[in-house]
């Protein structure tokens, strides 16, 4: 069943969520700045490295809330390594328009 995306309101977030959900590496990766920070429960983590294992393997599967303007969102999510549970991304986006850092990570809200 496909996620509700319409709680999303930034459309550069919108965009890589639906890109996350579809794995599709050739949308999501051009949405990032080239020296995007990215933080994995508050550990730094190499954003390629990660994603390019990550991407077609880990999923939302229900958006319960977004805030901050559109740039943090809450949902249920989906690992095929790590299981399902809840998460929340957190996204900045520079004066170009690139989310130039991601912060993602379990949440209990």
């Amino acid at each position: 069943m496909p996620v509700d995306l319409t709680k999303l309101s930034n459309p550069k977030v919108k965009a890589a969520i639906m890109a996350l959900q579809k794995g599709d590496e050739k949308i999501w990766f051009p949405l990032f700045a080239p020296e995007v920070a990215f933080y994995d429960d508050g550990n730094q983590m190499k954003f390629n490295n990660f994603f390019k294992k990550a991407l077609g393997h880990e999923r939302f599967t229900r958006i319960d809330k977004v805030e901050n303007n559109g740039l943090h969102v809450y949902g249920h999510f989906h690992s095929d390594q790590w299981g399902d549970f809840t998460t929340c991304f957190k996204f900045e986006i520079n004066k170009e328009g690139k989310i130039s850092s991601l912060a993602i990570g379990q949440a209990v809200y």
